[in-house]
């Protein structure tokens, strides 16, 4: 896996403050996506564990509330491994500190079962859709894409999501 950026303070994806990473590599290419630089496997940096160390020291501030990962595409068969070592990581060291994650992957059709799913908190699924795009919604680009409470999807065996 190869990673694009780390923001230290990202006050825009999720809530409060946290520490975000953005995944190299996604083959959606959703028009008009935010991220377009992220597309590229090849692109970015190595992803090991030296950057999860570093993503982790980054963590350790008590001002932060949690992890952000997004893309690119943490959940491409490429990525999925690398994004899993991450978050059981971070849940390890940071029990109480909530890891939200973006995929254009179906958390109900592509992702059940996943063991990175027993370590996010809240997932947003979906591809953006230009057509659906709508700016008030929250934590999401488009109207078809979810914020799913993963814990209570997985405990009540439903799609739970936290915003309609």
């Amino acid at each position: 896996m190869r990673y694009s950026k780390i923001r230290k303070m990202d006050i825009s994806n999720g809530p409060g403050v946290r520490v975000s990473i953005f995944v190299q590599g996604c083959t959606f290419n959703c028009k008009n996506c935010f991220n377009p630089e992220t597309h590229d496997f090849d692109g970015g940096e190595e992803f090991n564990g030296e950057i999860i160390e570093r993503v982790l020291k980054l963590c350790e501030n008590k001002n932060i509330q949690g992890l952000s990962i997004l893309g690119g595409e943490p959940m491409h068969p490429k990525n999925i491994e690398g994004t899993t070592k991450l978050a059981k990581e971070f849940k390890q060291k940071f029990p109480d500190k909530t890891i939200w994650a973006w995929t254009g992957f179906s958390f109900d059709k592509d992702l059940k079962g996943k063991e990175v799913l027993k370590y996010i908190d809240v997932l947003v699924d979906g591809q953006y859709k230009d057509e659906l795009r709508n700016p008030t919604l929250k934590w999401r680009g488009s109207s078809n894409q979810r914020v799913i409470d993963i814990n209570k999807s997985i405990e009540e065996n439903t799609v739970c999501c936290l915003y309609e």
